[in-house]
């Protein structure tokens, strides 16, 4: 009974870990490129009492073996860099990169960081920047006189500035991959850093099409479907309360032994 008490409580901790992703996901439904987390568990190890194949004194071997689990263990919260939608904003400098690629950032460290996030905005210096003011790797310089922006799919950047029609190239943005992006560390304001699991940076400096190529004017939503979201949470709430109850039921039995010497 103790071992059922604490493989139960495994179970509600793992449930409680699973609803606080869902519960994160959900939140972040309207965080633009925002990339789900998948929560994924593991059983712990099992007691033995009987193994299989031994072969009895009758000569026949048991074809299976009695063995206890102790519960589970969450292991890894995996973010799926599936596509999420495009909403057209008519912004010239919201990007949406419709592949595989991120963008490349500069922190105030001078460290290359990454991004999905496409919602570009000027600093007071003409610098192309993120809203938290962290400006693209390599530097991107608008003309504080240019009258039109232009990105074209392959990252190229033109713009036209006053009392000239003639479009001006100023730039490329060149976009990064990586061979396991999952392993890239969050840092939250939907930044990602490179660790020794995501493997080193992929930058194309020729062309970013098999990379990814960028839609201006558009951003790219997140990936959430709020209604597997919600099937998952209802799932979730109905595991917890079933170990719940399995720790209920032990308590009620360790009772009972108790009560047996009276």
């Amino acid at each position: 009974m103790i071992r059922s008490l604490k493989t139960a409580a495994s179970g509600m901790y793992a449930q409680q870990l699973y609803v606080d992703t869902i519960a994160n996901n959900l939140a972040n439904v309207n965080t633009t490129a925002y990339k789900k987390t998948k929560l994924e568990f593991q059983d712990l190890l099992y007691h033995t009492i009987k193994a299989s194949g031994v072969v009895k004194s009758n000569g026949v071997a048991d074809p299976t073996s009695l063995q206890i689990g102790y519960g589970v263990r969450p292991i890894a919260s995996q973010k799926i860099f599936i596509q999420g939608e495009m909403v057209q904003t008519n912004n010239q400098l919201d990007l949406a990169i419709q592949g595989r690629g991120f963008f490349r950032l500069l922190d105030e460290n001078g460290e290359e960081i990454y991004t999905r996030d496409g919602s570009f905005k000027l600093s007071g210096d003409g610098s192309m920047v993120t809203s938290h003011g962290y400006k693209m790797e390599p530097e991107i310089i608008i003309p504080s006189d240019a009258v039109t922006i232009t990105v074209n799919k392959n990252g190229v950047i033109s713009v036209i500035v006053e009392g000239d029609n003639m479009p001006l190239e100023i730039g490329k943005i060149e976009l990064t991959n990586f061979i396991n992006p999952a392993g890239l560390e969050n840092l939250g304001e939907n930044l990602y850093r490179e660790t020794s699991a995501s493997g080193e940076p992929l930058i194309n400096f020729s062309s970013n099409l098999h990379i990814g190529v960028l839609h201006q004017g558009f951003l790219e939503t997140s990936n959430v479907n709020v209604v597997e979201e919600m099937v998952n949470l209802i799932v979730a709430q109905r595991a917890y309360e079933i170990n719940s109850k399995a720790v209920k039921a032990a308590e009620e039995m360790l009772t009972t032994v108790t009560n047996l010497k009276r």
